[in-house]
């Protein structure tokens, strides 16, 4: 299933009940780290890559890293690169596939770019849950209508099944034949 939310407690609550404590999560915008931490508490016996491309973070995950030994790893990129989904996307396979993507990237900015990189990573990792903090997105959603009916039971658009990325999308210079 694919949750979308604005408020940070709401977006922590759903984390905390769709984790489950051996649980593969890639977390997309983990800033600081406070959501991490939680993530990393509910999946004990799981593995989170967090990622976040801020100055700020890599000291507070480095910290984090050290308290919840074993469970995180953090790497400093940009999630709208292909190069960082590539490497996540090895990583993930070599683990067993992600169970959770996490995405909280700027709360309320940028829908469309945060709606991309959705589409982008959830159709190469295809979790069985996705979390999309993002005020835009939730606004769009209970603001339009739709006359047909096309549904995802996932945490990724099974209805689009492997179309990939259409080529149009160059902005992001992403998707590849290799993943």
């Amino acid at each position: 299933m694919i949750k979308i939310v604005y408020d940070i407690k709401v977006y922590r609550e759903v984390l905390k009940n769709i984790i489950k404590e051996d649980d593969v999560v890639v977390e997309l915008g983990c800033h600081t780290g406070n959501s991490t931490r939680i993530i990393a508490r509910k999946a004990p016996h799981g593995k989170i890559i967090a990622l976040d491309k801020g100055s700020q973070s890599e000291k507070k995950m480095n910290e984090l890293m050290e308290e919840e030994t074993g469970s995180i790893e953090f790497i400093k990129g940009d999630v709208r690169l292909h190069e960082t989904l590539e490497e996540v996307a090895k990583k993930v396979n070599q683990i067993g596939g992600c169970d959770v993507l996490s995405i909280d990237l700027g709360g309320g900015y940028h829908p469309d770019t945060t709606f991309k990189v959705f589409f982008i990573w959830s159709s190469t990792l295809k979790p069985r849950e996705t979390i999309i903090r993002n005020r835009g997105l939730l606004d769009f959603l209970h603001s339009a209508s739709s006359s047909e009916i096309i549904k995802s039971n996932k945490g990724w658009l099974e209805s689009s099944g492997d179309d990939g990325i259409p080529s149009r999308l160059k902005e992001l210079k992403l998707w590849s034949s290799k993943l």
